[in-house]
């Protein structure tokens, strides 16, 4: 187990390339790994898919990346929302493309990456323009679609704590899409409130074993 902890969220996201997939853990703003998110723009990688629940809120984090045209493709399931205008805006003008995902779909899309599971027949979208171009079957007299996994290149979560084995525990509802976006992509950087000694966590309560983690930065919330 070789779990990097990095002195700054700059120094978490060195290294993330133009073209790759990021999986983007939060679900609106709960959970969301801004100080990640925020780095990454100044980082500068390109051409990026993101894969997201949402499609940026206001002018920051997700919203701020694809304002700086970083993202070439957003992979979500609610891409419009009342303060999602940049991607309403950059949707409209062309510069961006989507892929729609209902949700639950795209929850088992990366859990399957994570599983090992080649692909997948779920009855959600059935009949739908979701489903136009995919392989259907019937099953129990209902008519499911073939849903492949959702693999990243690198996935930026959020947790409440880790140990210094990357061992990860979240806070209510910021658990999200954390854990199993930890298991779908090569290079996993978890932004955390407390980094703890090992032991230190209640092994009942780790939900992301850090097998799984390759980078923890403690992040201090602002007053």
């Amino acid at each position: 187990m070789n779990v990097m902890t990095c002195g700054d969220p700059d120094e978490a996201v060195a290294g993330i390339e133009d073209g790759s997939t990021v999986l983007v853990g939060g679900f609106g703003t709960a959970g969301m790994p801004a100080d990640l998110i925020e780095a990454l723009v100044r980082q500068g990688a390109t051409g990026l898919t993101v894969v997201s629940n949402n499609a940026g809120n206001g002018d920051t984090g997700l919203a701020a990346l694809l304002d700086k045209g970083r993202v070439r493709r957003m992979v979500c399931s609610f891409p419009r929302q009342s303060d999602s205008w940049v991607f309403d805006r950059l949707y409209r003008e062309g510069r961006v493309e989507l892929e729609l995902v209902p949700q639950g779909t795209l929850a088992e899309r990366l859990r399957a990456a994570g599983a090992g599971i080649g692909a997948f027949y779920s009855p959600t979208g059935a009949g739908t323009l979701l489903a136009e171009g995919k392989e259907t079957r019937e099953i129990a007299g209902r008519t499911h679609v073939l849903e492949y996994p959702i693999k990243g290149d690198v996935a930026l979560i959020s947790a409440h704590r880790a140990d210094r084995m990357g061992n990860l525990v979240y806070r209510r509802t910021a658990r999200n899409f954390g854990p199993v976006m930890a298991t779908a992509a090569t290079t996993v950087v978890a932004q955390v409130r407390e980094i703890v000694d090992i032991g230190a966590l209640d092994p009942e309560a780790v939900v992301t074993p850090g097998i799984y983690i390759d980078r923890v930065v403690q992040v201090v919330p602002a007053a």
